[in-house]
């Protein structure tokens, strides 16, 4: 575990930097504002352009598929399940709590632990899971809270990552794994993506002012933390998946609730504030989840 932790710890000291760094106003909130967009519009499509374009996908991915969805619809269902009796507002953003993932975290510290293969298949794994998390998400949020599912939904068609992970399949399957200039291009942008994005995952944390209810944290907690990774490990026990995919899939369910969540809770008007309260908590607790989530895994596979 001590040999995980030290891989991991950079990649939550760019994290703490980048809080620190905007809660010190270096340089200022709108770079960071600006930053966001860049990440998101450039960087991370860039990456997932360049990595799924030239990845080998002859091999098939129903393994890797089965371990990602056991622990996503699982996740998914207990966070529903739980809010069932609450307020729409805060049971949606249970729900995101519960379910969603910070694909930005998961990519760094799949390279940081398992070098390049291990950036390759997370790269992989989050084409397999961004789509079918934000539709099923966005559904189920639209029934808690009532109206607006339609033009949220229309926007998921235009989300960056989702069409840059389209266009890198349609490049893969017609064989323009590596076309110059523009895999060159993208392969330096991809680069660039993950030390950027960290520091903005930091800089968009809020730990003061935070407001939301203890219990419903908690049960963020238990369905992001525990359900999630547990599903993914019964799922492993049937099927003996190749050890570098189930740590990769292992990593995904252990993942704190990405920012964008936030977003989303705020345009589709769910709790907001409890929002950022998860995302906040989820976070710092998943420096230490990750390694022992990932300690476990290594201790299941040494055992099959």
């Amino acid at each position: 575990m001590f040999t995980i932790f030290l891989a991991i710890a950079p990649v939550f000291a760019l994290i703490l930097m980048g809080y620190g760094l905007r809660r010190g106003g270096i340089p200022s909130t709108e770079f960071w504002n600006l930053n966001d967009r860049l990440v998101y519009w450039v960087l991370m499509p860039a990456l997932f352009f360049a990595k799924i374009s030239a990845a080998d996908l002859s091999g098939g991915l129903g393994d890797y598929a089965t371990l990602l969805y056991a622990g996503f619809f699982t996740a998914v269902l207990c966070g529903w399940l739980f809010g069932r009796r609450m307020d729409g507002a805060k049971a949606s953003s249970l729900l995101q709590g519960s379910a969603r993932f910070n694909t930005f975290i998961g990519l760094a510290i799949a390279e940081a632990v398992f070098g390049a293969p291990g950036l390759q298949i997370a790269v992989l794994g989050s084409a397999l899971l961004v789509p079918v998390v934000n539709v099923t998400v966005v559904t189920l949020m639209t029934q808690q809270l009532g109206g607006g599912g339609k033009s949220i939904l229309r926007g998921l068609v235009k989300n960056p990552l989702i069409l840059s992970i389209g266009v890198g399949v349609i490049f893969n399957l017609a064989g323009l794994n590596d076309v110059p200039v523009l895999h060159e291009i993208a392969r330096i942008l991809g680069d660039a993506a993950l030390p950027i994005m960290l520091l903005c995952v930091g800089a968009n944390l809020k730990i003061r002012g935070l407001t939301g209810s203890i219990r419903i944290i908690g049960l963020s907690l238990i369905g992001k933390f525990l359900i999630n990774p547990v599903a993914v490990i019964l799922a492993a026990l049937v099927i003996g998946p190749d050890p570098l995919t189930l740590q990769i899939a292992l990593i995904f369910a252990a993942l704190p609730t990405g920012v964008a969540s936030y977003t989303l809770a705020r345009e589709m008007r769910g709790d907001a504030p409890l929002m950022a309260a998860i995302i906040t908590t989820q976070t710092l607790l998943s420096f230490f989840t990750l390694p022992l989530t990932l300690m476990i895994g290594q201790a299941i596979l040494s055992a099959m």
